[in-house]
Formats: structure tokens, C-alpha cells, sequence
């Protein structure tokens, strides 16, 4: 479909919950293809959730496959529809960046494993355990689907965030 702009933080609809998406639809497909194209295009990107791109409807694509972090242990591309952690276990510490908040990463608290359950591309009930990066990726999306970014989560804005090195 395309490549879409991201929005950047302080964008108010990065900070806005999204609504769960009611049926799979030529828009929703759009939607999809959308975040896929986008992350893609970006190069480096691990993930980027709907509202990255101005929608706020619930969905995420994650694939860590290319990354150092992720190459070993991952699901390929998962195309995410109203997607819910059911488990979270044990805790890492991990530096994270986004993509909506270019200039900056920080330390960020998660869990080191999960449970999520969602709807693929196709309308299909998924669960999948995901751990490591994958598992941290996953949240950093899903909590872009509930207004947060990573600044949120960071324990301590003056010794936790870092200004990014330019790339």
C-alpha cells in the first residue's frame, strides 16, 4: 500500500488509546499492509504499532528476525490484530529507542517473557510465547495501542534516557 510518516512525540495521538478493530476488512488490510510497508522502509525498525501512523485502531507488526537481538529467537513477521498479553514472566532491563522519539533512548523495565494472544492478517486466534527482544519488542508495541512510549515506562527521565548517537 505505502509508506506512511510517523508521527513524533508530543503528538496527542501518540498518547490516545486505541479502539479494538471490530472486523477484518479492505481497510483494515490496508491498515496493515500500511505498518508493514512502513517498518520495511524504515530499515532499522523492529516494529511500529497503528497509532505511529495517525490510526488509532489496534494493530502492530513486530519482526525482530533482522535484528542482532532478535535473529535466533523469533516469530518472523507477526501481524498483530487486538493483541492482549495474557502472561508476563521474569524481568529485563533493556535499553529501547522508537521510532517517535528519534533523538532519545532509555532504560526500560519489562517482562523477559509472555504469553499473547491476537488475530492475524487472515482473522485467525493466535497465542504465541515470545521471550528475550521479541518479547520486549512486542510490549513496546502494544503499549503504543494504549497511549504509552517507552518515556513512560523509563524509571528515572534524568538518568535513564539517553540522547541517540546520530546514525
Amino acid at each position: 500500500m505505502a509508506v506512511k510518516d510517523i508521527l513524533l512525540y508530543p503528538d496527542p495521538l501518540l498518547k490516545t488509546v486505541c479502539a479494538p478493530i471490530d472486523t477484518l476488512d479492505a481497510e483494515t488490510d490496508a491498515l496493515l499492509q500500511d505498518l508493514i510497508d512502513t517498518m520495511v522502509a524504515a530499515g532499522h525498525s523492529v516494529g511500529v504499532a497503528a497509532p505511529q501512523i495517525g490510526s488509532l485502531r489496534r494493530a502492530v507488526v513486530v519482526d525482530v528476525s533482522k535484528s542482532k537481538l532478535g535473529r535466533d529467537s523469533n516469530h518472523g513477521m507477526l501481524v498483530m490484530v487486538n493483541p492482549e498479553i495474557l502472561e508476563k514472566e521474569g524481568s529485563e532491563t533493556m535499553r529501547e529507542g522508537c521510532m517517535s522519539v528519534p533523538d532519545y533512548t532509555g532504560n526500560v523495565t519489562r517482562a523477559q517473557n509472555i504469553l499473547v494472544q491476537y488475530l492475524d492478517r487472515e482473522g485467525n486466534d493466535r497465542v504465541i510465547r515470545a521471550g528475550g527482544f521479541e518479547a520486549v519488542a512486542i510490549q513496546h508495541e502494544l503499549d503504543h495501542l494504549d497511549g504509552l512510549l517507552f518515556l513512560d515506562r523509563v524509571s528515572n527521565l534524568k538518568t535513564e534516557v539517553f540522547r541517540r548517537k546520530s546514525r
